[in-house]
């Protein structure tokens, strides 16, 4: 069902979003309404027994008077205090379910959208959504009713000062309307620095991560300076802001006070008049003062409640952006699950050209992948090779042509089934911060001990796991920084080789490593390929002279392809790619030197 298009600059909107995710505990909610309702009647009840107090005991003298209104204001207090607890705790429960409910509803829109998302997006800015954004939100109930309570119990105690005194409450009462323009001025500019708050807190997650993630780099040019000197103005804008917030909160107490004091001194005039002339009681005149001066108390409280809301739209507003925007869509998957074993892929006249770029990273490319083959892919750098591979597990959609496995477009295929059918190891190792055995098993949680350790000893890494200082329950650091390269690489393969793919993509999966490590790697990589389809990036022509198919890439297109022998003497860019690497492994054996 389509909802019609509504402006986020619409409160009512926002408003309506917010409460609305609250449905789901409006058991509670309720409780906690009927709660605040007793809460505010107690106001009401506390300033009429001033009357009664001051006229029946301190004028009066009344014994009976004595005994009974202290032990009623005692009870009223009591009551005041445990629904107040009820009433706050209602909220503050409902209020963090929501923020777990949303905090999951975000995070599971994110983990769904396309890759091309996150290219275009910061990943503090990403996080910012998820923790700072999310909580706000969770004050817009408990911020709703406290209005409702502040308001209820302005309407007791209005009733109170007109039973009291008409006519006076009437003056008194007059000066209320003054209270509601600073009420909107004041509410419309902290809604705005609050919308400003958020932005400049999310750049500040976006630079902290990022600067965090690359300390490695800021050290090793010996930056720490200049990052302190990003940091100082990020840091200056949040403090900026955070003092405009200030000023516009602490304002809004004073002129809400001077418009009750205002009130206040009107009502003390003219009621201290009629005590004087006899025309009124000192019990009646105090018991109207009391109400009056509860009375202005919820006012001032409006204000701070207001401001909590007004924060709470200002994060829906980009929550919501995520949530709602048709721009921001999870990636579309066919229904057919993929079924080993793998027959054939077909690339068939595949075009994809990335945002902002007027040539095509594919240009028109057909290939054929059947199955059992190793075919490699050989080019220049920028020449599509990883861009190709990147289309099988639909990490991108081509703009034009088809990719077919088994005969069926890959877009018919869940997205599960089909990146599960593919593994992929890339010279950009990745692995959580998490045990060695997690690490290993990612792909298939509750793997047994026997299948981890097998998958390692395949990718030749089972032997220095043990010497790790936990073995397989060694948490390996973010990104597997306590590990070396060639460590992480095997660890990579071991993962791959647990998940059991049919159909293999290396993508220069050794290029990164030092002779030693690339030896031992090569080797797990060809237990890894054994038996499989593969498609293979190389940056070291070396790796795959046995290839089935070589297929060389140029500027998007594929220029040839066949078997290396072939290609040394039909492929002038080939020849000259493996003339360049021949002269540099010379170079390196020291055989180049006269």
């Amino acid at each position: 069902m389509t909802k019609p298009k509504l402006s986020y600059e619409s409160n009512i909107y926002l408003l309506k979003r917010c409460l609305g995710l609250f449905k789901d505990y409006k058991v509670r909610v309720i409780v906690s309404f009927l709660a605040m309702l007793v809460v505010a009647g107690t106001e009401s009840a506390t300033a009429f027994l001033v009357q009664p107090a001051l006229d029946d005991i301190f004028i009066n003298k009344n014994r009976q008077a004595l005994v009974f209104i202290p032990a009623l204001i005692i009870v009223i207090i009591l009551v005041q205090g445990v629904f107040r607890f009820l009433q706050n705790y209602l909220m503050q429960f409902c209020g963090l379910k929501v923020l777990e409910d949303l905090r999951y509803s975000v995070y599971s829109k994110m983990i769904y959208l396309p890759l091309r998302f996150y290219e275009d997006h910061q990943v503090g800015m990403l996080m910012s959504r998820i923790i700072n954004d999310v909580m706000l939100i969770r004050n817009s109930l408990p911020s709703v009713i406290m209005l409702l309570r502040q308001m209820f119990t302005m309407v007791g105690l209005i009733g109170v000062v007109f039973y009291r005194d008409a006519f006076l409450a009437t003056f008194a009462v007059l000066v209320l309307p003054l209270a509601v323009y600073p009420f909107i001025f004041f509410g419309k500019k902290l809604r705005k620095l609050g919308r400003k708050n958020q932005v400049v807190v999310a750049d500040m997650s976006s630079f902290l991560q990022e600067v965090i993630s690359g300390i490695r780099v800021v050290k090793a040019f010996a930056n720490e300076k200049g990052e302190l000197g990003r940091f100082f103005k990020e840091n200056s804008k949040m403090v900026t802001i955070a003092l405009r917030q200030i000023v516009f909160s602490e304002m809004s107490s004073p002129v809400m006070e001077l418009v009750g004091a205002v009130g206040m001194g009107l009502v003390i005039w003219y009621g201290g008049m009629q005590v004087i002339e006899g025309t009124s009681t000192p019990g009646t005149f105090f018991s109207f003062l009391a109400g009056l001066i509860l009375l202005y108390d919820p006012v001032k409280k409006l204000n701070s409640a207001n401001q909590d809301l007004q924060k709470a739209l200002a994060g829906a507003e980009r929550v919501f952006e995520i949530l709602d925007s048709k721009d921001i869509r999870v990636e579309d998957q066919g229904r057919t699950v993929f079924q080993p074993p793998f027959a054939e892929l077909v690339f068939d006249h595949v075009t994809l050209r990335y945002p902002g770029n007027e040539s095509p990273a594919l240009d028109d490319v057909s290939l054929c992948v059947r199955a059992g083959e190793t075919v490699a892919l050989v080019g220049p750098s920028g020449s599509g090779k990883t861009t190709l591979v990147n289309l099988i597990p639909r990490f991108y959609q081509p703009e034009a042509g088809e990719i077919r496995l088994n005969g069926r477009p890959v877009a018919e295929y869940t997205l599960q089934s089909l990146r599960l059918a593919v593994g992929m190891v890339s010279q950009d190792t990745f692995l959580f911060n998490a045990p060695v055995r997690e690490n290993i098993a990612y792909a298939a949680e509750g793997a047994a001990q026997e299948r981890i350790e097998a998958a390692a000893r395949a990718a030749f890494a089972h032997d220095f796991v043990l010497e790790l200082p936990q073995g397989y329950d060694t948490v390996v650091g973010e990104r597997g920084v306590k590990l070396s390269g060639g460590q992480k690489q095997r660890l990579t393969i071991a993962r791959a080789l647990l998940k059991n793919p049919p159909l293999l993509i290396l993508d220069e999966a050794t290029s990164a490593l030092d002779t030693e490590s690339e030896r031992i790697v090569q080797l797990a990589l060809e237990n890894l390929m054994k038996d499989r389809t593969s498609i293979v990036i190389a940056h070291r022509l070396s790796t795959i002279l046995n290839a089935d198919r070589i297929v060389v890439m140029e500027k998007g297109r594929i220029i040839a392809q066949d078997r290396h022998a072939t290609l040394l003497t039909t492929c002038p860019l080939y020849a000259k790619l493996y003339e360049m690497q021949f002269k540099d492994n010379s170079r390196a054996d020291g055989s180049g030197e006269g």
